[in-house]
Order: structure tokens, then C-alpha cells, then sequence
């Protein structure tokens, strides 16, 4: 017999820049309630804690930051691209997100931060994000992907950091064919980048970020990682990751449909509605950008439907219908709607019908996400 021992490393590297100003954490907000103070809800590492096991005095819990050691996130150095030529202070005002109070408190902050310019392809965004675009790159697409590997190199040096990682925040993209030829390959995809053919922006990003040992995080619906981007990666052994956000109602979906089906619940119809009035809702509104998103919202229940063959046979599903509405008025007050009808015992249904409002802000290269209310109705 023999015994095979493992040795693993835990690289933690500390940024040596912070972004948040030393007086962020003293940053308060009067409301109808109390003062809100600035605080890390929501984050999974800042905010949640971790049962270790069972004690003198019962159940032990510690934060999940302290688990293993993790970067603080005060300490983490912030910079990016935006195809708009808007400051962070002046995107904020736009988004219109925070508070009005809250905004002139960090205004002399927010606007220190420039975007760099970025990668316009129009074919793979909305038309009507034209207006926007007065921030970006020219020349041809080797020329672009050069200029993100020097931006990369830039910050770093003159950031001090020790290591970059690049997120991808930004509109959601139309698919990109995966073609023989074109991106199935790593070889193939700079061949594709060097004559000029299509690529999408953020394949571009995480091409560029691969090159310069960066992970990169995808936080859009679209294939990004198409064949030739992950055989790109596994060959410069970087970490590549990320299919959406899944911060609103698709995060809910994946959770009450995994309940639902772990239950022994057969999930047989779910019907999901939305509408909002931010850039993302607008650039939605166009149909081969919101089929990215229709993509990404059913790949979560077609997973658990997997899961389960008892309750389902192969190649059966739910019946799906996930409708996106585009309403300015609303602002970034995303509304969502959504029923889910399953199969229980003897015949019967079960049904439950939820609504949730949430509120996401793409601000530049800093994304933020706020459950504000949710209310839930279930019909046995």
C-alpha cells in the first residue's frame, strides 16, 4: 500500500494601494429609520460566517473572511475601461442609485476615478448604446488588444499592486459563433484577433488578461469563453470564470428551483417577468442582447432538471418564459415577477408567486447590488 501525500500552497498576495479614502468606513446616511453607516452587506466573504463544529457552549461560528486569510477589500485598488468618457462621479449622478446625501459625500472621491478607453464593437451590443461611445480605442483589433495588455501593465506598475484581476461588468453581448477555424482553438483565436475577424469585447478582455497572467471574471450572460479562449487559458495556466452575475432574479430562480426540485417538487412551469429602466434595461430592450439573458436564466433550472431523473425523463424540462421589458420611468428599480407551478402527490399542484424589486448598479468598473423588498405568496 502505498501513501501518497499532497502539498498545497495558499497564495495570498496583499495590494499595497487602497481605494476607499481612510474616512470611507466613517460615511453615514440618515434615513426615515436610523443612520446607515457603511457596511459589507450582501458580500458572501465580509458579511456571512462559517459553523466550525459544536463547543462547550454550543454552536461555534466565525466570520467567513477569517476562515482563511483574505485581501480586505478596503485594500483593494480600483481602475478600469468604459466605452463613456463619464468620470465615476458623473456615472453615479447618471445611474442615479445612491442617495442624493450619499453621493455628495463621496463626489470629491469618485471623481478621481477616469476610465480608460475600451473596445467598441457596435454588432455585439445594442444600437442604442451609440450615444455612449465616445471613449474607445482605434485601430485594428490586434492594435486593441495590445493597448489592454499596456493598460494592464500600466496600472500595475504605477498602482504597486502585486496582482490583477480583471472583471467583466459591462453590457450584456449578443452570442458569439463558435466556429472550426475562428475560436475553437487557442491557435485559431489569435489567428482570429490578427486578420481582424469577430471576436467579442470581453473575449478580448480575457484574451488580454490571459496574456498577462490575469484572472479574469466574467460578470455578462454572453459566451465569452468560447473553445479557443479557455484553451488559451489552460495553456498560460490562468484562471478564467464567471457566466452572469446571477444577482436579482435569476439568483433566485437558482435557488427556489434547486429547493424545489431537492424537495421532490416537479417543477413542471415557471413563467418570469421583469421590467427596468437602467442602461442594462435599455440595452435588453434589443433581442439579441436579451437572448444572451434568456440563455443564461434558463441554463439554472436546466441544470437541477439534470439533477433529478427520477422526477424528470431525459430531455424533458419545465415549460420556460422569461419576458424583459425596458420602462425608463423605473429607473434602477428593477421589478421582477415570477411563478413557479410543480407537481406534488395524488395529483396535486403547488404554486408559488413571487415579486422582487432589486436595484443594480453598473457605475464604471464598480457594480453593486441591493435587495430592497420581496414579498412571497405560496398556494398549496
Amino acid at each position: 500500500m502505498f501513501l501518497k501525500i499532497y502539498y498545497f500552497e495558499l497564495d495570498i498576495l496583499i495590494p499595497i494601494l487602497s481605494f476607499f479614502p481612510p474616512f470611507f468606513q466613517y460615511l453615514v446616511l440618515p434615513n426615515n429609520h436610523n443612520k446607515q453607516v457603511a457596511n459589507y452587506y450582501g458580500s458572501l466573504f465580509q458579511a456571512s460566517t462559517v459553523c466550525l463544529g459544536v463547543g462547550s457552549a454550543g454552536d461555534i461560528y466565525i466570520p467567513f473572511k477569517d476562515l482563511l486569510p483574505t485581501v480586505n477589500p478596503n485594500d483593494i485598488v480600483f481602475d478600469g475601461w468604459d466605452i463613456s468618457s463619464l468620470d465615476l462621479c458623473d456615472a453615479m449622478e447618471r445611474a442615479q442609485v445612491l442617495d442624493w446625501q450619499l453621493q455628495e459625500q463621496l463626489r470629491p472621491y469618485m471623481r478621481k476615478f477616469q476610465p480608460r478607453p475600451s473596445i467598441y464593437f457596435p454588432e455585439f451590443i445594442a444600437a442604442n448604446q451609440d450615444s455612449r461611445a465616445d471613449n474607445v480605442f482605434h485601430g485594428s483589433k490586434k492594435e486593441q488588444l495590445d493597448q489592454i495588455r499596456k493598460d494592464i501593465r500600466d496600472f500595475k506598475t504605477k498602482s504597486g499592486v502585486n496582482k490583477v484581476i480583471v472583471l467583466w461588468t459591462a453590457n450584456t453581448e449578443r452570442f458569439c459563433d463558435v466556429t472550426r477555424g475562428l475560436n475553437d482553438t487557442a491557435g485559431n483565436l489569435m489567428k482570429t484577433i490578427e486578420c481582424g475577424g469577430e471576436i467579442s469585447p470581453s473575449s478580448m478582455f480575457a484574451v488580454a488578461s490571459i496574456l498577462e497572467g490575469c484572472a479574469y471574471i466574467n460578470g455578462s450572460p454572453q459566451n465569452t469563453f468560447v473553445p479557443g479562449v479557455i484553451d488559451l487559458a489552460v495553456k498560460h495556466k490562468v484562471f478564467i470564470g464567471g457566466d452572469d452575475f446571477k444577482s436579482g432574479q435569476t439568483k433566485i430562480k437558482s435557488v427556489l428551483v434547486d429547493f424545489l426540485v431537492s424537495a421532490g417538487l416537479k417543477t413542471v412551469s415557471i413563467v418570469s417577468y421583469n421590467h427596468l429602466g437602467n442602461n442594462d434595461g435599455k440595452n435588453l430592450s434589443a433581442p439579441a442582447q436579451f437572448r444572451s439573458k434568456e440563455i443564461s436564466k434558463s441554463n439554472v433550472v436546466d441544470d437541477m432538471v439534470q439533477s433529478n431523473p427520477i422526477l424528470y425523463k431525459p430531455s424533458e424540462k419545465p415549460d420556460h418564459c422569461v419576458v424583459i421589458k425596458y420602462v425608463p420611468y423605473v429607473g434602477d428599480s428593477k421589478r421582477a415577477m415570477d411563478e413557479y407551478t410543480s407537481e406534488i402527490m395524488m395529483g396535486g399542484t403547488n404554486t408559488i408567486v413571487l415579486h422582487n424589486t432589486c436595484e443594480v448598479c453598473q457605475v464604471g468598473n464598480i457594480w453593486g447590488f441591493a435587495m430592497r423588498e420581496e414579498q412571497i405568496f405560496i398556494d398549496w
